[in-house]
């Protein structure tokens, strides 16, 4: 069987990327003209904190595509090889989004507006008990090298991982020994992002980046929510590229199979968010206490309760009614359209979780942060055209390839 190993990225396919792009931009500059660019510093920080919602959104989105890579080349699994190219080529978003990220904290975290990181003004926080008692940790230094170490880590690591998988397009493996070699140099590169990955997204980083907007408040289980909520909305990134390419003639080895095991992540992740967002509301509200329940109280009372309680039907309710069933996770406009649906929600999700703190006495105009969104979707469709086709769309002397081609469920 004769198969389309090279992407040829679309001239429309390109098109739609890059006028993504220019509508981001055009947000951004109206974001700024009607508020970035006022002396209000709570006008301003509702410019900033739009930036930071949606760069740390869909970083972490973009970034969840090397720990599913990662994830199951511990497990030694192989089904996922026909499609394997798609989670790689979304993960080379992570350097350029993370250089935007990085810029963007670190202008929040030194620019002298302390409206997002109130930790930041160090007259506040020598009169303030709770936040001198964090200051070991909620610093601008700590902060800094915090930051700028992940994501230099997160894209050093991704791109050792994709590496080594293109490594074997044009030098076959010869002998056991030379893929037994390659099997354990691989498991040991992985090993180590999954290492650097929980002691970041799993741990530090969304206490830093997210958790400290709310700083007298915190939750211990607030690292593995925003992991749960960014890798779903990467599984469904990942679906959509599947989905795309098959549509378009390509990835001729990836088939119902692979896409209804793709389906059940997405499915169970939706499941095991909800776990966590009820297990982190429950306790809050059963306990009562009041240090406690000010997070909650203007997302489920307050004039943010109709994007909270949306974001909770969109991704809890819709993936559990509409892909519990066999079918669903085989059909291609199912899986697209809850694909999209889950990012969106996921990416509401994060807009509740950063702008109750920044504006609390109203809900920001949304249509603003949606184009910037826009703008970061027309970025990752950019980038991850051309890394698809800079190599073969099919890893075909990997080892474990043969598990996939005959993968089935």
């Amino acid at each position: 069987m004769s198969i389309r190993e090279n992407f040829v990225v679309p001239k429309r396919y390109n098109t739609i990327a890059l006028a993504l792009m220019a509508v981001g931009i055009l947000a951004i500059i109206g974001l700024y003209v009607t508020s970035g660019s006022k002396s209000d510093p709570h006008a301003s920080a509702r410019f900033w904190a739009s930036l930071l919602q949606n760069s740390v959104f869909f970083l972490l989105v973009v970034n969840a595509s090397m720990f599913f890579i990662c994830a199951t080349t511990l497990a030694w699994g192989g089904w996922q090889m026909a499609f394997r190219r798609v989670p790689e080529a979304i993960s080379a978003v992570v350097p350029v989004i993370g250089v935007i990220a990085g810029a963007i904290l670190l202008a929040i975290a030194f620019g002298g507006d302390h409206t997002i990181y109130h930790w930041t003004d160090t007259h506040h926080v020598a009169e303030d008990s709770i936040l001198s008692h964090k200051k070991g940790f909620l610093n601008t230094t700590f902060f800094a090298v915090a930051t700028v170490l992940t994501i230099v880590l997160w894209s050093f690591l991704g791109w050792k991982m994709r590496q080594l998988s293109r490594s074997l397009d044009a030098k076959p493996l010869a002998t056991v020994a030379e893929k037994k070699k390659y099997i354990w140099n691989n498991t040991v590169w992985a090993a180590l992002y999954i290492v650097v990955f929980s002691l970041t997204v799993m741990s530090s980083i969304p206490w830093l980046w997210l958790m400290s907007i709310d700083a007298h408040w915190y939750s211990t289980m607030y690292s593995w929510y925003t992991f749960a909520s960014t890798f779903v909305a990467g599984m469904a990134l990942i679906a959509l590229f599947v989905v795309f390419l098959k549509n378009n003639g390509y990835l001729e080895y990836t088939n119902n199979e692979h896409l209804h095991d793709i389906g059940i992540f997405m499915f169970a992740f939706s499941v095991f968010w909800t776990y966590l967002w009820f297990s982190q509301f429950m306790l809050i509200w059963y306990a009562n206490i009041p240090e406690e329940t000010i997070y909650f109280q203007p997302r489920a009372h307050g004039i943010y309760k109709g994007i909270f309680w949306l974001m909770f039907i969109i991704n809890f309710i819709a993936p559990l009614l509409i892909l519990m069933s066999r079918d669903a996770k085989r059909n291609y406009g199912t899986i697209t359209f809850m694909a999209i649906l889950i990012i969106f929600g996921h990416w509401l999700d994060f807009y509740q979780m950063v702008f109750p703190a920044v504006s609390p006495d109203k809900v920001p105009m949304i249509l603003y942060d949606f184009g910037v969104a826009l703008g970061f979707v027309g970025l990752i469709m950019f980038v991850t055209g051309r890394a698809l086709s800079k190599a073969p769309l099919l890893a075909k002397n990997h080892p474990f390839v043969k598990e996939s081609l005959i993968h089935h469920t």
